[in-house]
Parts: C-alpha cells; sequence; structure tokens
C-alpha cells in the first residue's frame, strides 16, 4: 500500500494530512516505532476500558521522509479494515479514536483539512 498525502478513514467526514511542523523525534515520543524500512508505525487499541481488549485497532505509518502516510481503522487482528462510525454501539471506540487523532494534531503530527 503506497503512502498517500491525505487520508479519510473509512466512514469519517474530515480528511487529514501530515502537518508541514511533523517532527521524528515527536513520532517517538507518542510511541511510533521504526520498522526495518526506516518507516514510523504505530498501533493503538480502541477499546476504552483496556489497552489489551481485542476490539478494534488505529494503525498510522508514517513514510521515512515524513512525506506520506497511511492510517486505518482495522479489526482487533489488524486484518481487515473497518468503519466504526455507522455503528451506535461502537461509539466508544469513536470517541477513543477521536482522542488520539486529536492528541496528534495537538503535537502537530496531522492536520484536519475542513
Amino acid at each position: 500500500m503506497a503512502f498517500s498525502t491525505a487520508v479519510k478513514l473509512t466512514g469519517d467526514s474530515h480528511t487529514y494530512e501530515l502537518s508541514p511542523a511533523i517532527k521524528k523525534y515527536t513520532l517517538k515520543d507518542l510511541g511510533f516505532t521504526i520498522t526495518k524500512a526506516g518507516n514510523y508505525s504505530l498501533d493503538r487499541s480502541l477499546d476504552p476500558n483496556s489497552p489489551y481488549g481485542t476490539g478494534y485497532k488505529f494503525k498510522m505509518m508514517v513514510a521515512k521522509g515524513l512525506d506520506g502516510f497511511r492510517m486505518s481503522v482495522t479489526t482487533g487482528n489488524g486484518l481487515q479494515k473497518v468503519n466504526i462510525f455507522k455503528n451506535p454501539e461502537t461509539q466508544s471506540s469513536v470517541e477513543q479514536l477521536n482522542f488520539l487523532i486529536n492528541n496528534l494534531i495537538n503535537r502537530e503530527v496531522l492536520k484536519r483539512q475542513d
């Protein structure tokens, strides 16, 4: 899967792009790990009760040159993309996702397009 300059999560009404002020050390501070290819990867559980829950996951990867990224919400095993916005039963996962994304926006990793 190629990196993009703008990403819209399945079912989300917002589009996100990388902030021009993004820094490598900020990614490390936020828990991103460096892959063998040199990219920055983040996997977070969207279970509000336990970070080890098998609910949904938020996955994000930033290219090593900080010029592209991809992100998705997946099933617990990380194999299929899901739409958590359409089901009222997943409202707590949506709140957890919004918290994560707002943290990335506040730390100047992402920027929300309107």
